[in-house]
């Protein structure tokens, strides 16, 4: 059995970053221009949640782009990556309701999920294993974030 650092390398991950960048450039538009009845930016009740998710985003980010498998392939259109698609695209679509001022439980949670699973499913493809745990984690601080905050406040 090969140890774990005979499986991972550093080494750079340009497609991690495309989607890194992706998933960021909504949030780059909204932190410019607001959007009308604009509930995300209320001010958060879990400070101490959303400092733990970021930490956990940032190593998971720092996994995704930073660390490589030895013996990777280079990616390819396969079920794993048009499911990576499908979710950016679901993500932007769901920015572009929120802009539209829907509101809604459902497209809140949808902004939350999507583009967790969009991570996780990349890390998936590439079977980076040690992105899939700061993954996790920062998908359970942002599910948590978004129910305190958003979901059910109160």
């Amino acid at each position: 059995m090969k140890k774990l650092t005979d499986r991972y390398t550093m080494g750079f991950e340009p497609w991690a970053l495309v989607l890194f960048a992706a998933i960021m450039l909504p949030n780059i538009l909204w932190g410019i221009f607001p959007a009308p009845n604009d509930v995300l930016r209320a001010e958060s009740v879990t400070p101490v949640i959303d400092t733990v998710g970021m930490v956990f985003q940032a190593a998971m980010i720092f996994c995704l782009i930073l660390i490589c498998r030895t013996d990777r392939k280079p990616v390819y259109l396969c079920g794993y990556t048009w499911a990576v698609l499908g979710c950016v695209l679901v993500y932007w679509l769901c920015w572009g309701a929120y802009y539209m001022g829907l509101v809604h439980a459902a497209v809140l949670l949808a902004m939350t999920l999507v583009p967790c699973a969009a991570f996780i499913l990349f890390a998936l493809e590439r079977r980076n294993g040690i992105a899939l745990l700061p993954a996790v984690g920062f998908t359970l601080c942002h599910v948590y974030f978004a129910f305190a905050n958003y979901l059910m406040p109160g």
